[in-house]
């Protein structure tokens, strides 16, 4: 990351031509991936990790997608909450396989394992739920800095975008404080 930011930190970034919050995103995304070399990638789950947590709820009681989806980001403590777009393919796929069976209640399909959807799940044995390992990996102080990064490049592009010239410089003297410190927290070591 050496040399990623303009000369003189982040002050840079908001004046000359072009997109003022520009440079601040592609500061971010250096940020971004720098923090997924460091920690073996991003915290994103895989597709087979949908799919383990789908039959694994499903074990439990009969659920519709949206249920599924609440129940992945309630267990995992809001840290993964997987969408609709990798929710219902899998449901479909499942369904594919005969794994689970799909029944309209209410004006909604609730899935529900089937015969064949239960011995698989015997048959994966006593393995730790998706959402069980993603929670732990996502409280690592290793992905709470990007978040943090993210979080704050976010305020200083909306900043960058609608502030006036006397916010923007204090955001720009805030900036500046915030990297000299966050050297010296690297000094103590």
């Amino acid at each position: 990351m050496n040399g990623s930011f303009p000369t003189g930190g982040f002050g840079n970034a908001f004046g000359g031509s072009g997109n003022p919050g520009g440079a601040i995103w592609d500061a971010l995304d250096q940020l971004r991936q720098s923090f997924e070399q460091r920690t073996g990638g991003p915290t994103r789950m895989a597709r087979g990790d949908v799919r383990a947590a789908v039959l694994a709820l499903l074990a439990e009681e009969p659920m519709h997608g949206y249920q599924i989806m609440h129940a992945i980001a309630e267990r995992s403590g809001g840290a993964w909450k997987p969408s609709a777009g990798s929710v219902y393919p899998t449901l479909q796929l499942l369904a594919d396989e005969g794994l689970i069976s799909a029944e309209e209640q209410n004006g909604r399909k609730t899935y529900s394992l089937t015969a064949a959807g239960e011995d698989a799940i015997s048959e994966a044995g006593e393995t730790p739920a998706p959402w069980e390992a993603f929670a732990s990996r996502s409280a690592s102080p290793l992905t709470a800095l990007p978040k943090a990064g993210a979080e704050l490049a976010s305020v200083v592009a909306q900043v960058a975008r609608t502030g006036t010239t006397e916010q923007v410089q204090s955001a720009v003297t805030v900036l500046e404080e915030a990297r000299r410190k966050l050297y010296s927290i690297l000094a103590e070591s």
